[in-house]
């Protein structure tokens, strides 16, 4: 579940490039009452920068208002000058990451030479993120944070929904995938998959790790689509990965 720190990064750097330019304006004009050679990133980013790392980690529930304001060295009065409370910080850091995921699929979409690596190369992204994402983080949100799983939900049908059905629509015009099947109750499916992959009842975490559930469960997906063309794409890929992928 990586994304938001792509974006925090991206924002650090736009805002270094007006630094400079303001830095050279300097030269000429005096600036009483702000100096960009000072200026660091506001407090505000720096704190759902680290909450987003301590969520996906330990889970929400887990971690408190004291953690955030450990790690970042500052008081708990800080934090509440900018947040009303914990699920405050939890909806902003996914309203953030859900803006930087959008622009990833979006670049994944024309990066992929074919709707099948376009969906194998998620995996890819949750096996480099494995380590960094804990079990109980969506368990967290839908039992306890009723407002940020909704805005979870919203993002779900309305961007990730809506990717894999042009997917498997492409899919299917280029003959990768069988023309028999529903792209509209696949893709529905797809995304239900991944909140189950999260559900303890069904993969009790002593039992299964996020990767091995999330493998399992793309593979089958992917395979019971494929035509004899898109088999061939798939194996090409598959066998490709085999020698490249790390060890779990």
């Amino acid at each position: 579940m990586s994304g938001f720190l792509w974006g925090y990064s991206a924002i650090l750097a736009a805002r270094h490039f007006v630094e400079n330019k303001l830095r050279k304006l300097r030269t000429f004009v005096k600036f009483p009452e702000f100096n960009p050679i000072k200026y660091k990133p506001n407090m505000k980013e720096r704190i759902l920068s680290e909450a987003e790392q301590l969520f996906w980690k330990y889970g929400v529930r887990s971690v408190t208002m004291e953690d955030i304001a450990r790690e970042l060295g500052i008081s708990k009065k800080t934090i509440y000058q900018h947040f009303s409370d914990k699920e405050d910080i939890l909806y902003q850091v996914i309203e953030l990451k859900i803006n930087t995921d959008v622009s990833e699929i979006e670049c994944m979409t024309i990066q992929t030479p074919n709707p099948v690596e376009g969906l194998l190369m998620a995996l890819e992204v949750m096996h480099k993120n494995k380590d960094n994402v804990s079990p109980n983080l969506l368990i967290d949100i839908k039992r306890y944070y009723p407002k940020a799983f909704t805005l979870f939900r919203k993002h779900m049908d309305q961007h990730l929904m809506k990717s894999v059905l042009e997917n498997i629509q492409k899919g299917i015009a280029m003959e990768l995938y069988r023309s028999d099947i529903n792209p509209a109750i696949l893709a529905r499916m797809r995304a239900e998959q991944i909140e189950l992959a999260f559900n303890n009842d069904f993969f009790p975490t002593n039992q299964y790790t996020m990767i091995d559930i999330q493998r399992e469960l793309i593979h089958h997906f992917v395979r019971g689509m494929l035509t004899e063309k898109g088999f061939t794409v798939y194996n090409q890929y598959t066998h490709k990965e085999e020698y490249t992928q790390p060890n779990a």
